[in-house]
């Protein structure tokens, strides 16, 4: 038996996968998926993509779930917003899913979320910004940590080492806008002030301008960049040759060993950001929950797709998960009753932490399970 079929039988949400469906065995579980694989948010769907595409591919090679095969349509959305609009409406209209996982970004949730809620179909975003649950909708779940966690985790890091004043950069996109929003409000409960305030465009190609203002803005002790794919990867660079010299953070958006290659081995080091445990698989103690799981994703997605690790493949694993346990405890694939069984989702142990969701939380993510990391020389290492 294969890992991919022991985590989806061997989770808590899905030891009921022996129960027979009320409908006719020969049909599908009917699986979309609208991811940013191509575009600026390349970095982020392009892994997704595959470890969506290797575990159903896996699954039905075994016979699918509850002798039924996954019929899983997935397209590509480009980063861009409106696309995703279009092709979200075609899963529901034309390809008849029963549940979407997706979208990538942020920007582009929040543009299907009204119509997902107005066509009742449940729908498991794999992207990072809070207000995507924060407040709930009915409809749509999450499986990353969200921005306000992820400013959490780098604001006590921070009072740590002692950062009160600090200078803020960040994208404008819906992560960005989101993420940003998020910081701000928390920063004076942390006792931590923004002294600069810089932006940049989802399609820019050099933030020197606006570093430069940083660099020359008197008193600030650190600088934490809210963005994603790309423009973080460009932003750490730009940073680096700037020589600014203090103490650099990212958020939870540049959670792959792309964005290290991207932006130089000699940019990246000593950059802290909070990450999902996946990245650290091996130096999590052993009685750490998720160690197992986290290394067998590792193991698996690294054998497989010749490449270090991706927290975003996570997030796409997880929803997967999640997704096909609601089915199996539905006993059907109608839409509502999935919906239903994901909100019920109990003790589910995934790449980003342990989840249990609520009628009041659609995402079922504690702030213990993100990780704070600094990269040394290339590599991820464990500092909290």
């Amino acid at each position: 038996m294969s890992v991919s079929r022991r985590f989806l039988l061997g989770t808590a949400a899905a030891v009921l996968a022996i129960l027979p469906f009320k409908v006719q065995a020969a049909d599908p579980i009917r699986i979309g998926a609208v991811l940013s694989i191509t575009g600026p948010a390349s970095l982020l769907g392009d892994p997704e993509a595959k470890v969506l595409k290797m575990y159903v591919d896996q699954l039905n090679k075994e016979g699918g779930v509850a002798d039924r095969k996954i019929d899983l349509i997935t397209y590509d959305d480009e980063g861009k917003a409106d696309k995703t609009l279009v092709l979200v409406r075609r899963l529901i209209e034309a390809d008849k899913v029963s549940v979407i996982i997706g979208p990538t970004l942020t920007g582009n949730t929040m543009a299907v979320i009204q119509h997902v809620e107005r066509e009742q179909v449940p729908m498991i975003s794999i992207a990072g910004g809070g207000v995507i649950v924060d407040p709930v909708k009915k409809w749509v779940f999450k499986t990353p940590h969200t921005d306000k966690m992820a400013t959490e985790k780098v604001f006590m890091d921070m009072k740590k080492r002692g950062i009160s004043k600090i200078a803020l950069i960040y994208g404008l996109d819906g992560y960005g806008k989101s993420a940003s929003n998020a910081t701000k409000e928390l920063a004076p409960s942390h006792g931590i002030s923004i002294l600069a305030d810089e932006v940049y465009g989802p399609a820019d190609v050099d933030m020197t301008a606006q570093l430069t203002k940083i660099k020359n803005t008197p008193g600030v002790q650190a600088v934490f960049n809210l963005g994603f794919g790309q423009s973080a990867a460009i932003t750490t660079k730009n940073y680096k040759q700037l020589g600014i010299g203090l103490p650099f953070y990212e958020s939870h958006g540049v959670n792959s060993k792309s964005y290290i290659d991207l932006a130089g081995i000699d940019a990246t080091n000593g950059v802290r950001l909070p990450a999902s445990a996946v990245l650290v698989a091996e130096q999590l103690p052993a009685n750490d929950p998720q160690k197992a799981v986290t290394m067998k994703f590792k193991t698996e997605t690294e054998a497989a797709f010749k490449t270090e690790v991706s927290t975003f493949g996570g997030h796409a694993y997880d929803a997967l998960q999640i997704a096909l346990s609601a089915v199996v405890r539905a006993g059907s694939t109608d839409r509502a009753r999935i919906r239903d069984e994901i909100e019920k989702t109990s003790g589910y142990i995934g790449t980003s932490g342990v989840v249990s969701m609520s009628p009041t939380d659609h995402l079922g993510l504690t702030l213990s399970s993100l990780r704070l990391l600094e990269i040394k020389n290339g590599q991820w290492t464990l500092v909290d």
